[in-house]
C-alpha cells in the first residue's frame, strides 16, 4: 500500500513539474519585464495612461525590435564592435563569453550542434553531436588529421565531454538533434520518440 501511494505520488510530481517550472518561468519572465519597463514608463508616462501589463507589452515590442535591428547590417557591425570591446575586460568577457555561446545554442540562425553521430570507442558506441568539422578552425595541431571535434553529452547532467574524433571511428544516426539529445540526456529511458 506505501509503495503504490508513494509511487502515485513520484508520478504526479513528475508528471507536474515540467509544467510548473515552465509556467513559472515565463511568470518569472513577466514580472520582471514588467517590474524594469513598468517603472520606466511611470516615470515617463502620465499616471492615467499607465496600465499594469504595459511594461511587460513594451517589453516585448523592444526584444522584436532588437531582433529585428540585427537583420540590419550596420547594427550587426555596431553590436560587433561592442562585442569586441567587451571581449577585452578581464572578468566581463569570461562571464559573457560563456552566456554568449550558451545562448547562441538557440540562435534560428546559428546550428549550435552539428549532426548526430555514434562515436566508437573499444567495442562501444556514444551518442554525440559534431560540432567543429572544418580543419581550419581546429587548434594548430590539429589540422593534419581527419579529424572531427565531437560533443559528447552526459545523462542527467548540464555537461559533457568535447573530444577530438577520427571521421573512421564516426557513424551518422539517423536522429534529429532534439531527439538525441532528450535521449541522451534521459540516459534513453523514454526512448526514442518519431514525431
Amino acid at each position: 500500500m506505501f509503495k503504490y501511494l508513494s509511487r502515485t505520488l513520484l508520478t504526479g510530481f513528475i508528471t507536474l513539474l515540467p509544467i510548473v517550472l515552465t509556467i513559472y518561468l515565463l511568470y518569472w519572465l513577466a514580472m520582471t519585464s514588467e517590474e524594469l519597463m513598468g517603472g520606466l514608463l511611470k516615470r515617463v508616462l502620465v499616471e492615467d495612461i499607465y496600465f499594469p501589463g504595459l511594461g511587460m507589452l513594451v517589453g516585448v515590442v523592444v526584444v522584436f525590435f532588437v531582433g529585428l535591428m540585427m537583420n540590419a547590417y550596420l547594427v550587426r557591425q555596431l553590436f560587433g564592435l561592442g562585442e569586441k570591446l567587451l571581449y577585452q575586460l578581464p572578468l566581463i568577457k569570461s562571464v559573457y563569453r560563456a552566456f554568449r555561446d550558451f545562448f547562441d545554442f538557440f540562435s534560428p540562425k546559428k546550428e549550435g550542434l552539428g549532426q548526430v553521430v555514434a562515436v566508437t570507442f573499444k567495442g562501444i558506441e556514444l551518442v554525440g553531436f559534431i560540432t567543429q568539422d572544418d580543419p581550419q578552425r581546429l587548434p594548430p595541431s590539429f589540422r593534419d588529421r581527419d579529424s572531427v571535434l565531437v560533443y559528447l553529452p552526459m545523462s542527467y547532467m548540464v555537461g559533457g565531454y568535447t573530444i577530438l574524433v577520427s571521421r573512421d571511428d564516426l557513424r551518422p544516426l539517423q536522429m534529429s538533434r532534439d531527439e538525441a539529445m532528450r535521449f541522451v540526456l534521459t540516459a534513453g529511458i523514454t526512448g526514442q520518440n518519431i514525431e
